[in-house]
Protein backbone atom coordinates (compact mmCIF):
# COMPACT_ATOMS: atom_id res chain seq x y z
CA UNK A 1 0.00 0.00 0.00
CA UNK A 2 1.04 3.48 -0.98
CA UNK A 3 3.12 5.50 2.01
CA UNK A 4 0.94 8.26 1.67
CA UNK A 5 -1.84 7.09 0.95
CA UNK A 6 -1.87 4.74 4.56
CA UNK A 7 -1.42 8.12 6.27
CA UNK A 8 -5.20 9.24 7.19
CA UNK A 9 -6.24 13.00 6.49
CA UNK A 10 -6.74 15.14 9.90
CA UNK A 11 -10.04 17.25 9.49
CA UNK A 12 -9.37 20.13 11.96
CA UNK A 13 -11.94 22.61 13.67
CA UNK A 14 -14.42 24.73 11.45
CA UNK A 15 -14.06 21.79 8.12
CA UNK A 16 -17.22 19.91 7.26
CA UNK A 17 -16.59 16.54 5.29
CA UNK A 18 -19.31 14.75 3.56
CA UNK A 19 -18.16 11.50 1.79
CA UNK A 20 -20.39 9.78 -0.67
CA UNK A 21 -19.77 7.01 -3.08
CA UNK A 22 -19.37 9.31 -6.05
CA UNK A 23 -17.63 12.43 -4.50
CA UNK A 24 -15.58 13.84 -1.54
CA UNK A 25 -16.99 17.41 -0.24
CA UNK A 26 -15.01 20.00 2.06
CA UNK A 27 -16.74 23.17 3.56
CA UNK A 28 -14.42 25.51 5.57
CA UNK A 29 -14.40 29.26 6.30
CA UNK A 30 -12.62 29.94 2.99
CA UNK A 31 -14.73 28.12 0.63
CA UNK A 32 -16.02 24.72 -0.79
CA UNK A 33 -13.99 22.06 -2.58
CA UNK A 34 -14.84 18.60 -3.70
CA UNK A 35 -13.17 15.88 -5.80
CA UNK A 36 -14.52 12.71 -7.18
CA UNK A 37 -13.80 9.29 -5.87
CA UNK A 38 -11.93 7.18 -7.92
CA UNK A 39 -13.13 3.71 -8.70
CA UNK A 40 -10.42 2.09 -7.17
CA UNK A 41 -10.15 3.83 -3.74
CA UNK A 42 -12.35 2.98 -0.89
CA UNK A 43 -12.33 6.57 1.25
CA UNK A 44 -13.84 6.44 5.11
CA UNK A 45 -14.64 9.11 7.54
CA UNK A 46 -13.46 7.86 11.25
CA UNK A 47 -13.65 11.01 13.75
CA UNK A 48 -11.97 13.31 12.95
CA UNK A 49 -9.95 11.89 9.76
CA UNK A 50 -10.22 10.99 6.75
CA UNK A 51 -8.74 7.28 5.81
CA UNK A 52 -8.11 5.65 2.30
CA UNK A 53 -7.70 2.50 1.35
CA UNK A 54 -7.01 0.34 -2.58
CA UNK A 55 -10.46 -1.57 -3.17
CA UNK A 56 -7.48 -4.20 -4.40
CA UNK A 57 -3.83 -5.49 -4.57
CA UNK A 58 -2.86 -3.22 -8.25
CA UNK A 59 -0.64 -1.23 -8.61
CA UNK A 60 -3.29 1.54 -9.79
CA UNK A 61 -5.26 1.37 -6.88
CA UNK A 62 -2.55 1.70 -4.55
CA UNK A 63 -0.78 4.74 -6.69
CA UNK A 64 -4.82 6.47 -7.00
CA UNK A 65 -5.32 5.93 -2.79
CA UNK A 66 -1.98 7.97 -2.35
CA UNK A 67 -2.91 10.49 -5.16
CA UNK A 68 -6.55 10.40 -3.66
CA UNK A 69 -5.17 11.34 0.26
CA UNK A 70 -2.79 14.12 -1.06
CA UNK A 71 -5.40 15.97 -2.97
CA UNK A 72 -8.15 15.50 0.17
CA UNK A 73 -4.86 16.65 2.07
CA UNK A 74 -4.92 20.05 -0.31
CA UNK A 75 -8.55 20.31 -0.03
CA UNK A 76 -8.37 20.72 3.67
CA UNK A 77 -5.29 22.78 4.04
CA UNK A 78 -7.07 25.34 1.42
CA UNK A 79 -10.44 25.88 3.07
CA UNK A 80 -9.16 26.13 6.32
CA UNK A 81 -5.66 28.20 5.92
CA UNK A 82 -5.72 28.75 1.84
CA UNK A 83 -3.05 28.87 -0.92
CA UNK A 84 -1.63 31.74 -1.92
CA UNK A 85 1.37 32.53 -4.46
CA UNK A 86 3.64 36.15 -4.38
CA UNK A 87 4.97 37.13 -7.83
CA UNK A 88 7.54 39.72 -8.17
CA UNK A 89 8.28 41.92 -11.38
CA UNK A 90 11.89 42.68 -12.24
CA UNK A 91 12.35 45.54 -14.82
CA UNK A 92 12.20 49.27 -16.13
CA UNK A 93 8.16 50.57 -15.90
CA UNK A 94 7.16 47.57 -14.93
CA UNK A 95 4.26 48.24 -13.00
CA UNK A 96 1.18 45.51 -11.49
CA UNK A 97 -2.19 46.69 -10.50
CA UNK A 98 -5.33 45.05 -9.03
CA UNK A 99 -8.27 46.16 -10.22
CA UNK A 100 -11.09 43.80 -8.28
CA UNK A 101 -10.98 41.13 -10.20
CA UNK A 102 -8.66 41.55 -12.33
CA UNK A 103 -5.35 42.16 -12.14
CA UNK A 104 -3.92 45.01 -14.72
CA UNK A 105 0.21 44.73 -15.92
CA UNK A 106 2.20 47.05 -17.56
CA UNK A 107 5.59 44.96 -18.35
CA UNK A 108 7.03 46.04 -21.31
CA UNK A 109 4.40 45.49 -24.04
CA UNK A 110 2.78 48.75 -26.19
CA UNK A 111 -0.29 47.43 -24.16
CA UNK A 112 -1.46 46.86 -21.13
CA UNK A 113 -1.94 43.37 -19.96
CA UNK A 114 -5.35 41.79 -17.99
CA UNK A 115 -6.10 38.86 -16.60
CA UNK A 116 -9.44 37.76 -15.25
CA UNK A 117 -9.21 35.91 -12.01
CA UNK A 118 -11.73 33.07 -11.74
CA UNK A 119 -14.29 32.86 -8.54
CA UNK A 120 -12.57 32.24 -4.99
CA UNK A 121 -9.33 33.36 -6.30
CA UNK A 122 -8.42 37.24 -4.97
CA UNK A 123 -5.41 39.28 -6.04
CA UNK A 124 -3.59 41.97 -4.65
CA UNK A 125 -0.76 44.58 -5.52
CA UNK A 126 0.81 45.29 -2.31
CA UNK A 127 3.08 47.68 -4.43
CA UNK A 128 3.70 48.04 -7.79
CA UNK A 129 6.29 45.51 -8.56
CA UNK A 130 4.40 42.46 -6.23
CA UNK A 131 1.77 40.48 -7.12
CA UNK A 132 0.05 38.31 -4.18
CA UNK A 133 -2.42 35.71 -5.68
CA UNK A 134 -4.45 33.56 -2.50
CA UNK A 135 -7.33 31.29 -2.96
CA UNK A 136 -8.60 27.73 -1.83
CA UNK A 137 -7.73 25.94 -4.41
CA UNK A 138 -3.88 24.79 -4.44
CA UNK A 139 -3.74 23.67 -8.44
CA UNK A 140 -5.69 26.82 -9.56
CA UNK A 141 -3.48 29.16 -7.33
CA UNK A 142 -0.86 27.49 -8.70
CA UNK A 143 -2.13 27.60 -12.33
CA UNK A 144 -2.82 31.63 -12.37
CA UNK A 145 0.53 32.07 -11.01
CA UNK A 146 2.16 30.44 -13.93
CA UNK A 147 -0.69 31.71 -16.46
CA UNK A 148 0.54 35.55 -15.22
CA UNK A 149 4.55 34.57 -14.89
CA UNK A 150 4.38 33.14 -18.36
CA UNK A 151 3.39 36.68 -19.79
CA UNK A 152 6.83 37.70 -19.22
CA UNK A 153 9.13 34.98 -17.90
CA UNK A 154 12.39 36.14 -16.57
CA UNK A 155 15.01 36.63 -19.59
CA UNK A 156 18.39 35.38 -18.45
CA UNK A 157 20.60 38.02 -19.40
CA UNK A 158 19.06 40.94 -17.56
CA UNK A 159 16.66 38.80 -15.21
CA UNK A 160 13.79 40.99 -16.24
CA UNK A 161 10.32 40.04 -16.23
CA UNK A 162 8.08 37.86 -13.96
CA UNK A 163 9.11 35.65 -11.35
CA UNK A 164 8.18 33.89 -8.00
CA UNK A 165 9.35 35.56 -5.20
CA UNK A 166 11.51 32.58 -4.06
CA UNK A 167 12.61 32.15 -8.29
CA UNK A 168 16.38 32.35 -8.64
CA UNK A 169 17.11 33.05 -11.87
CA UNK A 170 20.49 32.54 -12.88
CA UNK A 171 21.87 35.24 -15.59
CA UNK A 172 23.90 34.33 -18.52
CA UNK A 173 27.28 36.26 -19.48
CA UNK A 174 26.94 38.22 -22.29
CA UNK A 175 29.16 37.66 -25.39
CA UNK A 176 32.59 39.24 -25.78
CA UNK A 177 34.69 40.59 -28.38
Amino acid sequence: MSRVGKMPVAIPQGVDVSITAEQISIKGALGALSLPVHRLVAVSKDGAAIKFAPLNESAEANAMSGTLRALTANMVNGVSKGFEKKLTLVGVGFRAQAQGQKLNLQIGFSHPVVKEMPAGISVTTPSQTEILIKGADRQVVGQLAAEVRAFRPPEPYKGKGIRYADERVVLKETKKK
